[in-house]
């Protein structure tokens, strides 16, 4: 079936529809919630036609259109509604009032508001003719009971198939209505202390018990704050040289019930985006992000290029510029993959597999950010799923090595590392200017083009340089002769005359092993630059001897042009309807890796 543009497929009724703001910031996306996260059928869902109630209770004609009723079979009546769902784009206010009186002259004792940004969920209560009305902090998953909602054992979790639009729910709900906090950095700060805590609870609960990170019906919001704040003094007893004693969970109560409610059903350990990454892709604005050149990598680049290296278990990785620590976590994850499949073959009991996991981590993985706050980010995040803490640091990576701590220079020696993965800071206004700095580096000084020999003479050192360009020196420093380099960089600096001599670097240190261009909306909506992934091979002394004497061999180079990175200029799914009616996602960047490492073929 051909959808034409402006029109969109529903999901629920396979309609074809007008693709209005409504519909695809909110209809759709909350139906497939409903479905994919709350576990309803999507049989017992209505969008269209529209179910209608009345306006008032003499209305025989049922006026008011709700945007997706939900049922409690696949049999659609007044009597067996259980769920509204309200989606037009009010306020927080006006959505409620006007759900109130949807609620009213329905048999449905839930509802829900959703306009693509906020959420409120409510229940109708009806006692002696008064119908009355009272926050819920969730809506009960398809099977439960009203006084189910928060009473989950953790195997009951699920992995949240969009982490993203929960994080923004829960930002447009803090900047609304938390009490004394007005800042982006701590409410990132606030969310990243419940995430922590959250996991914590995830992994020190056994699968047949209830979860403490939790809110029920009717339960005081007082009672929920105290079990958050008791659970989080464990994460920081537990990770005492990560999380700091003076942290605190400074939210309100009834502000931290919502996030709680909003979160509680998820396992955010088995989600299968980095949930630190996403809430800071949320949180931290581009004006806070695109002046330090903090452009969070997506999470689908990040898989591709940890798949494309394809570490192994022994492989020491580091990051020098590891931000919230993204590559570092899914480098972590696709280690533990072949440790777990090695202790299988070896039948290692399950303790045995968990403890060199932890074994990995600790002694295999390093990080550096010149942030503090991302650094204790990265830090805290891999000490909840990993234990990997005490390979993470805040230091300038371009720094000199003596200028760094002596703890970071015991454990991040040059020439140590078989992966360097990383993601370096870029911007139009980021520039390193101290010449303590731009001394140390071959690309740090101006070149000259000999045309004679066709070769670059180094001269004098720069009166400044982006600090992208001197982090492919930096991560080759940290490269062992054989090892590795992952590296987001500018598409610029392949395509201008003006960066020949950084190409030449390149290609004499490293044997160039592929380059994949992304699409210019990979890091929009926060910047328009557009990028590529380089990986290559570190060279010995003597293979650039032997480049030098001109004895190198040819060698094949995978080259990759991605057109679609699964998201538009706008960040929203490129979703669209293929030639047997089906919704997909047009990302074609977890094909590449399987192409690379199939190798040369004729195809």
């Amino acid at each position: 079936m051909e959808v034409k543009e402006g029109y969109l497929k529903d999901y629920v009724s396979g309609q074809v529809i007008k693709a209005t703001p409504e519909e695809v910031e909110a209809v759709q996306v909350f139906s497939r919630v409903l479905v994919e996260d709350y576990g309803y059928p999507a049989e017992y869902l209505q969008t269209r036609p529209q179910w209608r109630v009345k306006v008032r209770p003499s209305d025989n004609r049922k006026e008011y259109p709700v945007d997706i009723a939900v049922f409690s079979s696949d049999s659609h009546s007044e009597e067996n509604i259980q769920i509204i769902v309200e989606c037009k784009k009010k306020n927080r206010k006006d959505g409620r009032s006007q759900l109130e009186d949807y609620l009213r002259f329905s048999k449905a004792r839930i509802g829900v508001w959703f306009n693509g940004d906020e959420r409120a969920y409510i229940l109708k209560r009806e006692e002696d003719g008064k119908v009355t009305f009272s926050d819920l902090p969730n809506i009960p998953r398809y099977g439960q009971r009203l006084e189910d909602i928060g009473r989950f054992t953790r195997k009951d979790l699920i992995p949240a198939t969009n982490l993203k639009s929960v994080f923004k729910t829960i930002r447009n709900y803090l900047a609304a209505n938390a009490v004394g906090i007005t800042r982006d950095e701590v409410f990132a700060q606030q969310l990243i202390n419940l995430i922590f805590t959250k996991i914590y609870d995830e992994r020190f609960t056994k699968p047949d018990d209830f979860v403490t990170f939790r809110a029920g019906v009717d339960e005081p919001e007082e009672d929920v704050k105290g079990r958050i704040v008791d659970l989080f003094e464990k994460v920081k007893e537990q990770y005492s040289d990560v999380i700091e004693v003076a942290d605190s969970i400074k939210l309100d109560e009834k502000t931290l019930s919502y996030v709680v409610g909003e979160l509680q059903q998820y396992s955010l350990q088995e989600s299968a985006r980095d949930a630190v990454g996403d809430a800071f892709e949320v949180f931290i604005g581009p004006s806070l992000k695109g002046g330090q050149g903090q452009f969070f990598t997506p999470r689908n680049v990040v898989k591709m290029m940890v798949d494309m290296i394809d570490p192994c278990v022994n492989s020491k990785i580091i990051d020098p510029a590891c931000g919230s620590g993204g590559f570092l976590v899914e480098s972590l994850r696709h280690v533990w993959k072949k440790v777990e499949s090695n202790g299988s073959e070896y039948g290692w009991p399950s303790n045995e597999i968990e403890a060199e996991k932890q074994k990995v981590a600790i002694k295999n993985f390093r990080g550096i950010d010149k942030d503090y706050f991302l650094s204790k980010v990265a830090k805290a995040y891999m000490a909840i799923l990993g234990d990997g803490r005490g390979g993470v640091f805040c230091e300038n990576s371009l720094e000199s090595k003596e200028n760094w701590s002596s703890s970071t220079q015991d454990y991040v020696p040059f020439g140590g590392f078989d992966v360097v993965i990383t993601n370096p800071p870029f911007g139009k206004k980021l520039a390193i200017d101290s010449e303590d700095i731009l001394k140390n580096y071959d690309l740090g000084h101006k070149w000259k083009h000999d045309s004679d020999s066709d070769a670059y003479e180094k001269g004098n050192v720069l009166d400044k340089q982006t600090p992208q360009i001197l982090f492919i020196e930096r991560c080759l420093d940290l490269l062992r002769p054989g090892g590795t380099l992952g590296i987001v960089l500018l598409e610029s600096i392949f395509g201008m005359p003006k960066y020949r001599h950084v190409v030449d670097y390149i290609q004499r240190k490293t044997k160039i092993k592929a380059v994949v261009t992304m699409p210019e909306d990979l890091f929009q909506p926060h910047t328009h630059a557009k990028c590529c992934i380089l990986i290559c091979e570190k060279k010995s002394n003597e293979q650039e001897q032997e480049q030098e004497q001109e004895q190198e061999q040819v060698h094949d180079i995978f080259m990759c042009d991605v057109k679609w990175c699964g998201h538009d200029s706008r960040g929203n799914p490129t979703i669209r309807v293929n030639a047997d009616g089906e919704e997909e996602l047009l990302d074609d960047i977890p094909f590449v890796a399987e192409k690379y490492l199939r190798g040369p073929s004729d195809d």
